[in-house]
């Protein structure tokens, strides 16, 4: 019979997948592995996750890898791959580790072009501790910390890290996807390739963001969170690439 559907080779047989039902963390690794078992790049990868629940990958995805604080995973991504050129480096982290406490890891990895990819699954929540109010949340959205929706008077902005980055002359690829319908998985697939292609070719950071969900923190089935991602987040943060040389 033809095989039409396997896991890739970066996962491990056998375990478990830890995410909650209809999370996306488990279609965006699907991808990566994806991308470089095609690329034949498993020998030469390692990953660093951010602290959150970007972490519970680490049970069942099958590519070398080591823990760091939380919001430091870009400053430990950068001491590796000075250390390790020849590696195939990237981070994995969440709206609040790279947003928030790790943003001046992220922008000053950014500033310096060091040489890796950074994956960024941006749910505008905080997930894994009970869906406090994340710098990527939109406004309106009740959180934990805002019950009644946030403003702009208490609670700021939305921080938009694309462009955030893409003021800086340092990244050589951003780009923003979601995987929310199919034809935007295969876009997101296609970004995750040129992130690594660039570090391949010594061209410095590139940085993946992508448009997800936290059904349980938001309170909706899976279903309608592709919804609120395809009718809400995108007004406020639009797909596409922001550069790429």
């Amino acid at each position: 019979m033809e095989i039409v559907y396997k896991k890739p080779k970066g996962t491990l047989e056998g375990a478990k997948n830890s995410f909650c039902p209809g999370c996306m963390h488990s279609t965006v690794w699907r991808l990566i592995c994806e991308v470089i078992e095609e690329m034949d790049l498993q020998k030469r990868c390692v990953w660093v996750a951010g602290v959150g629940c970007v972490a519970n990958a680490h049970g069942y995805i099958g590519i070398d890898n080591f823990g760091i604080p939380h919001g430091r995973a870009c400053a430990g991504a950068s001491a590796f791959k000075r250390c390790n050129p020849e590696t195939i480096m990237f981070t994995y982290q969440g709206d609040g580790d790279l947003a928030a406490i790790g943003l001046a890891e992220t922008m000053s990895a950014a500033s310096r072009a060091e040489n890796f990819t950074v994956f960024f699954i941006n749910n505008g929540i905080y997930g894994m501790t009970s869906g406090q109010l994340a710098p990527t949340t939109l406004l309106g959205a009740k959180t934990s910390t805002t019950p009644y929706g946030r403003n702009v008077k208490d609670h700021g902005y939305p921080m938009d890290m694309c462009k955030i980055l893409d003021t800086m002359i340092g990244p050589s690829y951003i780009a923003r996807v979601t995987t929310a319908d199919v034809p935007n998985v295969r876009k997101a697939k296609e970004s995750i390739r040129k992130a690594f292609q660039c570090q391949i070719d010594g061209k410095g950071f590139s940085f993946v963001e992508f448009l997800t969900n936290c059904s349980t923190n938001w309170g909706v089935t899976p279903l309608e969170s592709l919804d609120y991602i395809l009718n809400d987040m995108i007004k406020e943060y639009p797909l596409g690439e922001f550069r790429s040389n």
